[in-house]
């Protein structure tokens, strides 16, 4: 830094407040500050202050500064000289600078001083920029990520020093960046908030006085550096043997992995069925901590010499990227085996050089578009695979992505062919032995080539597989939408101030194209509305109606009672695909005149033309949608089909939208399963109370000729895993009084628990809960997270794993589809038994679809679904031999009703029976346990 910066100084500050009001009152409550100067820090400050008023508890909570701390001090006016003579002639640095710069500022006017008139510099921006990567950028997370030691994070002065050390660290990494991705940085950085872009033109324009090397390990295309791409060296795993005896297996294990027998009984099973021609399918259930992955991994490794490919399938991208940065290397460390592995995943994945390289020469992109091309650029300097799942972004919403998103085509004519991600990341998969993609993927693309001749297959977490299946198959045709985009397609060429036909009135073509649309689009509105009022109209043979919270009607229709043989729907469908197809095909040519003729007539062709290159994307997405129905529609029987009508506006037929769904998806899962050769299909939870029917009837297998194994848990349960069961005197979830009972557990109850994971089954529940608690003092340890309200599911589950205390309330994929690696939960609550609720089309639509093929719903599909989910629940806490944790179920049926056996049998462990007045000393004494244990 004092290269680039020398004589410089920096005053990072630090302030806490009674609020984020400054005009309403709110008051500075301490100030902190470390001047940086010559690459150090060379002294630090820090008043505390008397605000006059009352600090709130949520304050208190968060910084530990309460009323007391502040009584007896002065207040900011008797502060201020010092404070302006400090921060005079520095370069003012705060994380969050909009929020410290004018609230310090406000106060000192208020206190008869001159605002500061100083450079001001964020390190959130400089933080995102220099490291793109991190999956957080509050203060308190980078400092972490880092290794950036300060004793009292959110008390001003440790977190003034904190930040301090964060902007040399930044300062470091962006001085070591190449200079072509500095030079672009530079052209970007005006954008940044106040002074912020100054810091990185700084290093920009003195590096480029010394002329630096690009580093061997980097190239330049046009003005991207990237990090150098290899494709591995093509590997069969010829260079070893199965270890048939459990003393070869102790010989090649020790020093790398412990030998569990468990394990190595599901190693030998799997091995046997891969090497029987006979066997087909198995279907294994391996306990949490068995090491399931590995064991399937080992089995089916030895098996890849002939040039077959293992290709496996996890639920979720998570799992995947910890197959292989963690499972696979194991293997390859443990066997010595040559294999090589690679991710499958969308190309939507992978980043599109070239339309990234287009952006950066649009306009006045938004701070977030602009944040996000900087983040790319430094990107690109270290990634080597060009999938922005690594950018850890919670959100693709910004209109950039479709530029950015790789569209899976073959680039050959293009500048970045050679070095295209997406191309490069084929390449590797055709090469690899091992492939690891997602039920997703899979179910969409299974007849991929990328997967070779006669695969073999694992599927793990099997018993969210079908599951995974019909969610892709789920889609919909969103007709207010359609007609939205028609409206607005109608507006840009015929009735804003400065609309097409009034600019192109001497142009004859122009004008006859236009007048045939006009009409064109018009018909299809009218061909639009006539499809919702025949889907209105067949309200009355919905199996449910349900109004939403959003005021919603929702109908669930089976698809013989919405569409029965010679329906009026067909012909409607058809006639709106003709015009649409039409529609599109017009529109898209009077983009085209627009293009050969636009300096003649436009005055502002480039946003119009740009307008309309996405009205002709979008049409072509909906007559797509289109064309799916009518294949669906042209089935000759319906009755595996669900629809649903979601009506904006109950009382109006032409807010009518249409959402359909697969009841039945055995079908299609043969067609996947004849593609793939000796499928294991393994999960910890699959089997209903030992028996594997239930799993092979909702994975379509047939009752003969499937293979099953029941492994056993490699270390004794019980001692590493509590459940209690409240008993009959708690109040049922459906009481008034069970809001205020759960509170008060994690109010009262909690004992040194770290990681609380709360699930519900209802998001209204988890809402209410929330917010009692969020201010509460007894909580305040804790970083509260909330499903629907804190952030997307990926951005919750991060702030959870990494956060020192946090209590996480969460409802559906929460119960068993988000993996918390690394995290060791230590008490895990479920609300209430999971059943699934019948509001819920698809289970609305699947129960009747059951009931009415002579099912008894509840007992051969209900039960056994909510059995399973809960066993799931209780799998979250202990993955492994080294967790310790307690399960606690407040669903007093659990005790009270007749399937209350069903749900006890299931668990893993003895329930117990436990009073509210008893929980409290249960909980402590068991955490006590738990850490002796650890001893």
């Amino acid at each position: 830094m004092a290269d680039f910066f020398a004589g410089e100084s920096f005053a990072v500050v630090d302030l806490e407040t009674t609020g984020t009001r400054k005009e309403e009152g709110d008051r500075i409550i301490q100030f902190g500050c470390a001047i940086v100067k010559d690459g150090e820090v060379v002294k630090t400050y820090s008043f505390m202050m008397n605000p006059h008023r009352k600090i709130p508890l949520a304050v208190t909570n968060l910084t530990g500064i309460d009323q007391k701390m502040v009584a007896g001090q002065a207040d900011f006016k008797h502060y201020a000289p010092k404070i302006r003579e400090i921060l005079q002639d520095t370069v003012f640095v705060a994380h969050n600078v909009n929020f410290d710069f004018p609230f310090l500022n406000y106060e000192l006017t208020n206190a008869g001083f001159e605002a500061l008139t100083c450079k001001a510099v964020d390190t959130v921006e400089l933080a995102k920029i220099a490291f793109p990567t991190l999956p957080s950028y509050k203060l308190r997370d980078l400092t972490a990520s880092l290794e950036i030691k300060h004793a009292n994070p959110h008390k001003a002065d440790s977190d003034a020093y904190g930040t301090a050390v964060l902007l040399l660290k930044i300062i470091d990494k962006l001085a070591s960046l190449p200079q072509a991705t500095l030079n672009v940085l530079g052209s970007l950085a005006s954008g940044l908030i106040r002074d912020t872009g100054d810091v990185i033109k700084v290093i920009a324009d003195q590096s480029r006085q010394s002329r630096r090397k690009l580093p061997k390990d980097k190239m330049q295309v046009r003005n991207l550096v990237l990090k150098r791409q290899e494709i591995p060296a093509v590997e069969h795993g010829e260079n070893g043997h199965f270890p048939v005896k459990d003393t070869d297996k102790r010989k090649l294990f020790k020093g790398k992995i412990n030998y569990r027998q468990a394990q190595v009984d599901l190693i030998d099973r799997l091995h046997d069925f891969v090497e029987d021609a006979g066997q087909r399918v198995m279907l294994a259930e391996a306990p949490n901590g068995t090491g399931k992955t590995f064991a399937y991994l080992f089995a089916y490794a030895y098996q890849l010499y002939s040039g077959k490919k293992l290709v496996i399938a996890t639920p979720t991208k998570v799992l995947q990227q910890q197959l292989l940065d963690q499972e696979i290397p194991q293997l390859l460390r443990v066997t010595g085996l040559g294999l090589n592995a690679e991710m499958v995943k969308s190309s939507s994945h992978y980043l599109d050089l070239d339309g990234f390289a287009q952006t950066l020469y649009q306009n006045s992109p938004n701070k977030a578009t602009l944040l996000l091309q900087m983040q790319i650029l430094v990107w690109l300097t270290e990634t080597t695979t060009g999938d922005m799942d690594e950018l850890q972004l919670t959100s693709q919403q910004l209109p950039i992505f479709n530029q950015l998103k790789h569209p899976g085509d073959a680039r050959v004519a293009s500048q970045f062919a050679s070095v295209d991600f997406w191309n490069l990341a084929r390449r590797r998969q055709e090469q690899a032995n091992i492939l690891v993609t997602n039920h997703a993927y899979l179910v969409n693309h299974y007849m991929d080539s990328i997967w070779g001749q006669n695969p073999y297959l694992v599927i793990d977490e099997a018993h969210r597989f079908s599951e995974n299946l019909q969610t892709a198959r789920m889609d919909s045709l969103r007709l207010e939408a359609i007609w939205g985009s028609i409206s607005h397609l109608r507006n840009l060429l015929y009735f804003t101030d400065n609309n097409l036909l009034r600019q192109s009135e001497e142009n004859v073509q122009l004008q006859f194209m236009l007048d045939l649309l006009d009409q064109e689009s018009l018909d299809l509105i009218h061909s639009l509305n006539r499809m919702q009022k025949y889907l209105y109209q067949h309200k009355g043979q919905a199996i449910s109606q349900v109004v939403l919270p959003n005021k919603r009607l929702q109908l669930t229709i089976q698809g013989q009672d919405l569409f029965p043989e010679n329906s009026q729907f067909r012909p409607l469908l058809r006639q709106f695909q003709q015009q649409l197809e039409q529609v599109r095909i017009h529109t898209n040519q009077i983009r085209y005149l627009l293009e050969q003729e636009k300096d003649r007539f436009l005055t502002d062709e480039e946003s119009l033309l740009e307008e309309l290159n996405d009205q002709v994307d979008l049409l072509e997405f909906y007559t797509g949608k289109s064309y799916q129905l009518a294949d669906l529609l042209n089935q000759p029987l319906l009755d595996h089909l669900g629809f649903v009508v979601n009506v904006t506006n109950p009382e109006d037929a032409l807010s009518s939208n249409l959402y359909w769904l697969s009841l039945d998806s055995s079908e299609e899962l043969h067609k996947i399963y004849n593609r793939f050769d000796h499928i294991s299909m393994i999960s910890a939870t699959i089997t209903n109370d030992g028996n594997f029917a239930f799993a092979k009837q909702f994975l379509a297998l047939p009752n003969l000729g499937v293979s099953c194994y029941k492994g056993k848990a490699s270390f004794p349960m019980a001692d590493h895993l509590e459940i209690l069961a409240m008993d009959e005197g708690q109040p049922e979830p459906d009481s008034p009084r069970f809001l205020e009972e759960l509170k008060n557990i994690l109010t009262k109850d909690l004992s040194g628990q770290k990681h609380v994971l709360c699930l519900f089954t209802n998001l209204d529940l988890i809402k209410q809960l929330y917010f009692e608690l969020l201010n509460d003092p007894r909580v305040k340890d804790y970083e509260l997270l909330a499903q629907g309200l804190t952030g997307s599911n990926e951005r919750i589950t991060r702030r959870f794993v990494i956060a020192e205390r946090s209590i996480l309330l969460g409802a559906d994929s929460f119960w068993e589809g988000v993996d918390f690696h690394n995290c060791g939960i230590d008490l895990v609550i479920a609300t209430r038994l999971p059943f699934e609720s019948p509001d819920l089309p698809e289970v609305s639509l699947r129960q009747h679809y059951l009931a009415q093929r002579g099912w008894d719903v509840f007992q051969e599909d209900s039960l056994p679904r909510a059995v399973l989910r809960l066993r799931q629940g209780c799998g979250r806490l202990i993955r492994g031999e080294d967790d310790y944790g307690q399960f606690l179920i407040l669903d007093p049926r659990i005790w009270t009703k007749s399937y209350g056996p069903a749900f006890r049998s299931s668990l893993p462990a003895p329930v117990q029976r436990v009073k509210a007045s008893e929980l409290k000393k249960k909980l402590k004494f068991e955490r006590k346990n738990a850490r002796q244990l650890q001893e």
